[in-house]
């Protein structure tokens, strides 16, 4: 096999502006590892990229996808971690994304797959799952009896940090509409609030806040935190965050803007809480490679439950 399948961007713009292209296959370089992609998810960060509204990478073109699960192909000199054929998840970045037939890493962006999911579940996780895992576990130290407000607990993120934060033996109470509570009940949520008609700012006592939503959900939130709690936001754009910091200490509470970075521990340590505590990714739809336009035009409505995986 000399050449590999890649859905490219060659300009700024609609769905329309992804291709499939045939490219030559990559090689890894020292270091690195050539992925088999199996499954590859789909993130609200990649129709963003596409239409120009986050600048990440500088002008196209380039491949977007930032999470995936495969085989391992090919090692680079030196990869001593890994042997071909292991099954391996991951996470990557344009303009060598993941929405690929293959795709080449560095060794310390992947890790044994959870060996409890297929690779579409896998697919769902390293972007989603390692944001809700770092935000909650990493920086907030979730503990057993807090209370962990999950804002868009329906979402990408959302869905596997409730799951997260009940690993923890917390009191989950999320932000989400009335239709879809009793999907949240099923992954262990403890009190829901449908924003479309109640004020979750009357809380109180609240541990941890997880922002998933942005706009005016920081500012609100920050009232319904006990001294001490903190405020992850993991959006990266909206509102002012200066005003929301000064807010934050002036209340004796932390607010922390979040940026991912899974590291080799997180990527292992995550997969064995997927493992033991039976967290599952809710896959909303899995479409062909083919059908990336078609995964950015739902993931653009904003209402997409869980998460959207392509399939190569």
């Amino acid at each position: 096999m000399t050449t590999t399948r890649v859905i490219i961007q060659r300009s700024i713009g609609g769905s329309d502006v992804l291709e499939l292209a045939e490219v030559p296959l990559p090689a890894p370089g020292p270091g690195e590892v050539l992925v088999r992609v199996r499954a590859t998810g789909m993130n609200p960060a990649d129709w963003k990229v596409r239409v120009g509204k986050v600048d990440f990478f500088g002008p196209p073109p380039y491949v977007l996808g930032h999470e995936f699960s495969g085989t391992v192909e090919r090692l680079g000199e030196g990869v001593d971690r890994f042997a071909e054929g292991e099954e391996v998840y991951g996470w990557t970045v344009p303009p060598h994304g993941s929405h690929a037939d293959h795709v080449v890493v560095p060794e310390d962006r992947i890790a044994p797959k959870p060996r409890t999911l297929d690779h579409v579940g896998a697919a769902a996780l390293p972007i989603s799952g390692f944001t809700a895992y770092q935000a909650l576990i990493t920086l907030a130290d979730v503990r057993p009896g807090q209370r962990v407000l999950i804002h868009g607990a329906a979402g990408g993120v959302g869905h596997l940090a409730v799951q997260i934060a009940k690993a923890r033996g917390a009191y989950v109470i999320g932000t989400a509409s009335a239709a879809k509570h009793a999907y949240l009940r099923e992954l262990g949520a403890d009190e829901l609030i449908d924003y479309t008609v109640a004020d979750f700012g009357a809380l109180r006592d609240i541990d941890a806040v997880l922002d998933t939503i942005s706009h005016d959900y920081g500012p609100r939130s920050l009232g319904t935190l006990k001294p001490g709690g903190i405020l992850v936001d993991v959006v990266g754009v909206g509102v002012d965050r200066t005003e929301v910091t000064a807010r934050a200490a002036e209340l004796g509470v932390r607010f922390v803007e979040f940026f991912l970075e899974p590291t080799p521990a997180v990527l292992t340590d995550f997969a064995a809480l997927i493992d033991d505590h039976g967290i599952r990714p809710t896959i909303s739809e899995t479409l062909p490679l083919t059908e990336a336009a078609k995964a950015h035009e739902l993931s653009e409505t904003g209402r997409v439950r869980g998460k959207i995986v392509l399939v190569p």
